[in-house]
């Protein structure tokens, strides 16, 4: 059992991987379809099998009158996910990841002729109790594709800094490009709470940036995760 109840008032930090530590995104169109289900299943409407189509066909202004949650950051790794979430209805939490969970799988076994459960048990959350948490944390998972081309970036060791910049820019699986004005998949995401803290997309690049080149980033990753 969950040693908190999920509040409308608070902020969130969700993520989950794949059973057994395995890849859950295979290619560009499972991380779209997971990135789709994002918008799509955040409402209080039941979950349906939706004809999978690129989310950009949502269009970036229509907005869901009636969302289960506001995601305000995310980022989608081969074998995990990360998402920083505020409830906006009671149990909303809940359904949403019930039904994100539930259609992915489905998605994922159909696709690729496998059965039985995909995701590492039921989700892990972190509520953000303190304020220096949550200036941390988006950054955390912003950052988190490092992973891919630098293993040891946690460990405040990056080779190359020119190159792990490019690569953040250029990593479409999270909500990184929508904070610094490269629109990316702006439909998704609740962007207002969090530009108060980074300020501007220019700012917020520039601190990224000011985080790599000093290697300041044990403060970030020691309240955080997954192992």
């Amino acid at each position: 059992m969950r040693k908190f109840k999920f509040e409308n008032t608070s902020i969130y930090h969700l993520y989950n991987r794949g059973v057994e530590k395995r890849t859950i995104f295979l290619n560009d169109e499972d991380y779209y379809r997971f990135i789709h289900n994002l918008y799509e299943f955040n409402n209080e409407a039941p979950a349906e099998n939706v004809y999978y189509r690129k989310l950009y066909e949502v269009g970036p202004h229509k907005i869901n009158k009636a969302q289960l949650v506001k995601i305000h950051a995310f980022c989608l790794m081969p074998n995990h996910f990360h998402l920083l979430l505020r409830q906006t209805k009671d149990n909303g939490i809940q359904t949403f990841m019930k039904k994100i969970g539930t259609g992915y799988a489905m998605y994922f076994n159909q696709k690729y002729q496998r059965v039985g459960g995909l995701f590492q048990g039921r989700f892990k959350a972190v509520r953000v109790e303190r304020n220096e948490h949550l200036s941390y944390l988006h950054y955390y998972i912003h950052l988190n594709p490092l992973g891919l081309i630098e293993s040891e970036w946690k460990k405040n060791e990056i080779k190359d800094i020119n190159k792990v910049i490019e690569f953040l820019e250029s990593y479409r699986w999270s909500s990184y490009l929508d904070y610094i004005g490269k629109k990316n998949f702006p439909s998704v995401i609740n962007k207002e709470f969090l530009l108060e803290l980074i300020e501007s997309p220019e700012k917020y690049k520039k601190n990224i940036i000011e985080w790599l080149k000093e290697k300041n980033l044990t403060d970030i990753t020691s309240s955080v995760l997954l192992d």
